[in-house]
C-alpha cells in the first residue's frame, strides 16, 4: 500500500512537471515549442512547414532574392537553412546562380529538402555552355544576394548610424576656406584625413542621438549625408574639396570613407538566441517604416544577432482607460457595471506588423531591412524572434 501511494505521488509530482513545462513552453513561439518538445523526448524536430502554393521546381531569374526564393518553397522563409541541401564538393555551395534549378525533393526520412538539380547556362567563348558537372567560373557578385540590394544601395552609401566610441577616431573639419560653412564647390580642410590625393570622403553630420529604452544609454547617432569631399593635397590638416552637397557643412562635421557596408554572401535564419528588442529609429528622416526600408534596432552582436538573422516585428500594443463595462450601452446599458479594474489603465497586447532582416551589426545595434508589412512600423515597436 505505501508503494503504491509512492508511486502515485511520483506520477503526480511528473504530471505536474509536464505541466509546469507546458506553461513555459507557450510563451514561445509554436515552432519554438515543437522545437523543444521534440528536444525534450529525443526526437527530431519536425520539418519546417511548406508554402501551401510551393512549386516542384524553380529557374532561378534574375533579380530574384534569396529571401523571394525561400518564401516561394516555405510559410517561413528564416527557415531556409533547414531545407537547403548542398554539395560539399562545391566551391560555395550556399550561393545561388540565375539559371539554376532548384527542385523540392524528399529525403529517406520524409523531411522535405531544396537542392539545385541543374547548374544554370554560363555564357564562355561566345556560346552557351553547360557547366554541370564541371567547376563553374563566375564571379561571386552574380549570385543571388539575401536581399534586394540595389533597392537599399545608394541609401545605405549616404546613411550611416555613428556609434560613440567611433567618433574619437573619426577625421572631422577643423575650417572652412571661405568662412564658417562650406557649400558645393568650396574647398574645407580636415584633420586627421589621411587617405590618398584624389580620395573621396563621405560628409556626415551628426544627428539624432541613438538611445537604447531598455537602460537610456546613448548609443550612438545618426548620420546626417551632406556631401562628398576629394582629398586635393595630403597633410594634417589636409584640403578637400566638396564635390556636391545637400546642405552647408559646418566645421565639426566628420568624415567618413566611402564603404560598401552590405554583405552580400548570407542566409535568412532565425536567431541562434531569444531576442527581444525595438526599433530605435527609422532612417532617411521618415516617421513609418514600410517594406525595404532600413530600421535601427537595439540589439546587436552583442545579443546574439549578425547578418541574416530574421525578426518578427510587432506593433506595440496602446495604453487605453478601462472604464467598465457598460459604458457604451451594451449589457451593462446605462448603469454602467464596473468592476475592479474601473479607471485604471490597461495595455493592449502587441500586434505583429512585419518582418525584417538583420544585415548590419554593431555591438548594441543592428541595421534591418523590413522585408513585409502588414501595417504601420514606427520607433519603439517591438523585434523578437520570429
Amino acid at each position: 500500500m505505501i508503494q503504491a501511494r509512492k508511486t502515485l505521488i511520483r506520477s503526480a509530482c511528473l504530471i505536474t512537471a509536464a505541466a509546469a513545462s507546458m506553461v513555459v513552453l507557450s510563451a514561445g513561439s509554436a515552432q519554438e515549442r515543437d522545437l523543444q518538445l521534440a528536444a525534450a523526448v529525443g526526437q527530431p524536430a519536425p520539418p519546417p512547414v511548406l508554402n501551401p502554393r510551393h512549386p516542384e521546381t524553380y529557374v532561378v531569374q534574375k533579380g530574384d532574392t534569396l529571401w523571394d526564393i525561400a518564401a516561394k518553397f516555405l510559410r517561413d522563409p528564416w527557415n531556409w537553412p533547414e531545407i537547403w541541401q548542398i554539395n560539399p564538393q562545391v566551391e560555395n555551395p550556399h550561393l545561388i546562380f540565375p539559371g539554376d534549378t532548384l527542385t523540392l525533393v524528399y529525403n529517406d526520412n520524409g523531411r522535405p529538402a531544396v537542392t539545385v538539380t541543374e547548374r544554370g547556362p554560363v555564357t564562355s567563348g561566345g556560346g552557351v555552355d553547360r557547366l554541370s558537372p564541371r567547376v563553374r567560373e563566375l564571379p561571386l557578385e552574380n549570385a543571388i544576394p539575401a536581399i534586394p540590394y540595389a533597392s537599399v544601395q545608394a541609401f545605405l552609401s549616404r546613411s550611416v548610424v555613428l556609434e560613440k566610441k567611433e567618433l574619437a577616431h573619426l577625421p572631422y573639419i577643423v575650417a572652412n576656406r571661405n568662412g564658417l560653412v562650406a557649400a558645393s564647390g568650396q574647398d574645407f580642410y580636415a584633420r586627421h584625413a589621411t587617405a590618398a590625393q584624389g580620395s573621396l570622403y563621405n560628409v556626415v553630420h551628426l544627428g539624432n542621438k541613438l538611445v537604447d529604452p531598455d537602460d537610456n544609454a546613448m548609443l550612438g547617432y545618426e548620420g546626417i549625408y551632406i556631401g562628398q569631399g576629394r582629398v586635393q593635397r595630403t597633410g594634417d590638416p589636409a584640403t578637400l574639396h566638396l564635390l556636391d552637397s545637400t546642405r552647408e557643412a559646418l566645421i565639426g562635421d566628420y568624415l567618413l570613407p566611402e564603404q560598401d557596408v552590405m554583405p552580400r554572401n548570407f542566409v535568412p535564419h532565425a536567431p541562434a538566441q531569444e531576442v527581444v528588442g525595438q526599433i530605435i529609429a527609422v532612417m532617411d528622416g521618415v516617421a513609418l517604416a514600410g517594406q525595404y526600408e532600413v530600421v535601427v534596432l537595439n540589439r546587436g552582436s552583442k545579443h546574439g544577432l549578425d547578418a541574416g538573422s530574421a525578426l518578427r516585428i510587432y506593433q506595440t500594443g496602446k495604453v487605453v482607460r478601462d472604464d467598465g463595462g457598460g459604458k457604451g450601452g451594451g449589457q451593462g446599458g446605462a448603469h454602467g457595471i464596473e468592476r475592479g479594474t474601473f479607471g485604471k489603465k490597461v495595455r493592449l497586447p502587441d500586434e505583429p506588423v512585419g518582418t525584417m532582416m538583420v544585415f548590419r551589426t554593431f555591438d548594441r545595434m543592428s541595421y534591418a531591412l523590413v522585408m513585409e508589412a502588414t501595417g504601420d512600423i514606427s520607433v519603439l515597436d517591438t523585434v523578437r524572434n520570429p
